[in-house]
C-alpha cells in the first residue's frame, strides 16, 4: 500500500491536520489510519450490560475523535491551557489558531455560548477567596461542546473528510513505524486480520493518551529523541451540584492551581462536570480509570471533577508511564477491576467505605459499578497527602467541599509522559516524522491538539 501522507490516530490532532490539509488545497492522498471505529459505530456495552465488558478496543478511547467523542466535550479557548504547546512555538501564535479552530468548531454545529466571562465581578470573589487559600485560579473562556453533542460534531467532520477523498482504515491497528537511516519511509499495520506495509512521504503519529505508551515503546527502538515529561495522578472527585453551585454558574469549570505542602508539587483541578457523571474507561491489558462526562441535556443531582498530582521524575528513572499504569494496576486488584470510590470522610478516619454508607450518603455515586473501598491502599503517600492538602485548600475557595461524604474515584491517571523532541516545524530528528498531540507530551486536550493539528498542516510543504 502507497499514499502520500499517513496519519496514524483519528483524535483531534490527526483530524484537523487532514482537516486543514483539504481546506489548504492539497491534492496529495492522505491516509488515516485508527485502531478503533468510526464514529457512528462507536458504542459501549456498558449502556445494555450495566457494567464495564473489558473490550480490547474501548469504544470511548478509540475511534474517529479519540477520547473527544465520549469526553465531556469542552474546548478551552485560552493557550495558557492545554499544555506546552505555547512554550514551542508562542502564545500568540496559539492563540490565534485556537480562534480559527474554535470557527471550525462552530461551522460544525458547536455551541455559540462561552462559558466563564459572563459574571466578571463574581470572577474577582472567586478570585480573592482563591488567593487566600494558596491557590491561583486559571482565566479560560469554556465552549462546552456536550458529551452527546461532541458526537454529533466529530460525525460531520468525519463525513466531510471522506467527502473530501481522505482515505479512513478503521479497526486498523498500527504495529510499528519504518525507519530506515533515520528516515521514516511508512508503517506496518494490522488490517483484515493480516499485517501489510503502507508506505508515505510524510508520516505524523497522532495516537493521543492511549497511544501514549506505544509511541513510548518506538521512541525507544527506534532512538526517535524525546525526554520523560509530566505524568498526572490523581482521582476524580464527585459533590452535590449545591456544593459546587456559584463555581458552576460563574465559571463552569474552576481551574485551580496549587502547591500544598509539605511536598509543594503542583496539584490542578481538571475536567469540572456540572452536573455530570462519573465514567469508567479501559486501556490496554484492562486498566480501568476514572473520567467525567458531562452532557448538554442529560443532567445529574452532582458535580465532579479531578484533582491531579503532577510527579517529574530523573535520571536514572524514565518510565514514568509504567508508574502511573502500575498505580493503577494495583487499584484495579483492589476493585477487582472496576474503579475504587471512597469518602473523603473515611480516608480521614482511617477506614474504608463500605456499600452501605454509600447508600446513606446525601452524594449518590454516579458510577453506579464502582467498588466502595481504600484507595489509600494504593495511591502512593506523596500523591495522597497533596491531594488531602488540596481538598483543603479548595475548601476555602467552595465551602463545602471537604465533606466528609465527598466521594474520591481512583485511579484517575493522565499519560502524556513522552516529549518529543521537536523544532518550531515539528520536525523530529528523523526525517519525514512527524508526532502532534497528548500522545507527542506537547498537548492536553480538545483543542490544543486540534491546534497542533492545524499548524502541521501549514508546515506540510508540498
Amino acid at each position: 500500500m502507497k499514499t502520500d501522507i499517513l496519519i496514524i490516530g483519528a483524535g483531534p490532532a490527526g483530524i484537523f491536520t487532514a482537516l486543514e490539509l483539504i481546506r489548504r488545497g492539497c491534492k496529495k492522498e492522505i491516509t488515516i489510519v485508527e485502531k478503533g471505529s468510526a464514529i457512528e459505530k462507536r458504542a459501549c456495552p456498558k449502556k445494555t450490560t450495566g457494567h464495564c465488558m473489558n473490550c480490547k478496543n474501548c469504544a470511548i478511547t478509540t475511534g474517529f475523535s479519540g477520547a473527544g467523542a465520549f469526553s465531556d466535550g469542552k474546548l478551552s479557548l485560552s493557550s495558557y491551557v492545554g499544555g506546552a504547546l505555547p512554550d514551542q512555538i508562542g502564545h500568540d501564535i496559539v492563540q490565534e489558531t485556537i480562534s480559527y479552530v474554535d470557527k471550525i468548531y462552530l461551522e460544525f454545529g458547536a455551541d455559540t455560548r462561552i462559558e466563564g466571562v459572563e459574571h466578571p465581578e463574581e470572577i474577582k470573589q472567586i478570585r480573592r477567596k482563591a488567593i487566600s487559600a494558596g491557590l491561583k485560579l486559571v482565566d479560560c473562556p469554556i465552549r462546552h461542546l456536550g458529551t452527546e453533542k461532541a458526537q454529533d460534531i466529530y460525525y460531520a467532520i468525519e463525513q466531510n473528510l471522506l467527502q473530501s477523498g481522505v482515505q479512513m482504515l478503521f479497526d486498523t491497528d498500527c504495529k510499528n513505524v519504518i525507519i530506515e537511516n533515520e528516515i521514516c519511509k511508512g508503517a506496518i499495520i494490522f488490517v483484515g486480520g493480516k499485517e501489510e506495509v503502507i508506505e508515505a512521504e510524510k508520516i505524523i503519529v497522532a495516537t493521543g493518551r492511549r497511544g501514549a505508551e506505544w509511541l513510548e515503546t518506538m521512541c525507544s527502538e527506534h532512538s526517535i529523541e524525546h525526554q520523560p515529561s509530566t505524568v498526572d495522578i490523581g482521582v476524580r472527585v464527585e459533590v452535590r451540584n449545591e456544593v459546587m453551585e456559584e463555581v458552576n454558574k460563574v465559571l463552569y469549570e474552576s481551574k485551580l492551581i496549587g502547591y500544598p505542602a509539605p511536598f509543594k508539587n503542583k496539584v490542578r483541578t481538571f475536567c469540572q462536570n456540572p452536573g455530570g457523571y462519573v465514567a469508567q474507561e479501559n486501556y490496554d491489558d484492562n486498566l480501568a480509570v476514572v473520567n467525567g462526562h458531562s452532557f448538554k441535556d442529560q443532567k445529574s443531582d452532582n458535580t465532579n471533577l479531578s484533582i491531579l498530582c503532577s510527579h517529574n521524575f530523573t535520571y536514572p528513572f524514565n518510565q514514568p508511564i509504567e508508574y502511573a499504569k502500575k498505580i493503577g494496576e494495583l487499584t484495579n486488584m483492589l476493585g477487582d477491576g472496576h474503579i475504587l470510590v471512597q469518602r473523603y470522610g473515611d480516608i480521614l478516619d482511617g477506614k474504608r467505605t463500605w456499600p452501605k454508607e454509600l447508600q446513606q450518603s446525601n452524594v449518590k455515586p454516579t458510577l453506579p459499578d464502582a467498588v466502595a473501598g481504600d484507595i489509600t491502599a494504593a495511591l502512593p503517600y506523596r500523591t495522597l497527602t497533596n491531594i488531602l492538602n488540596f481538598i483543603k485548600q479548595l475548601d476555602m475557595v467552595v465551602p463545602g467541599f471537604a465533606s466528609p461524604e465527598t466521594l474520591l474515584y481512583s485511579p484517575e491517571l493522565k499519560f502524556y509522559s513522552n516529549k518529543i523532541k521537536m523544532d518550531d516545524d515539528f520536525n523530529t530528528n528523523i526525517k519525514n516524522l512527524h508526532c502532534l498531540g497528548d500522545s507527542s507530551g506537547w498537548t492536553r486536550g480538545l483543542m490544543m491538539a486540534s491546534v497542533m493539528g492545524v499548524l502541521m498542516a501549514r508546515k506540510l510543504k508540498f
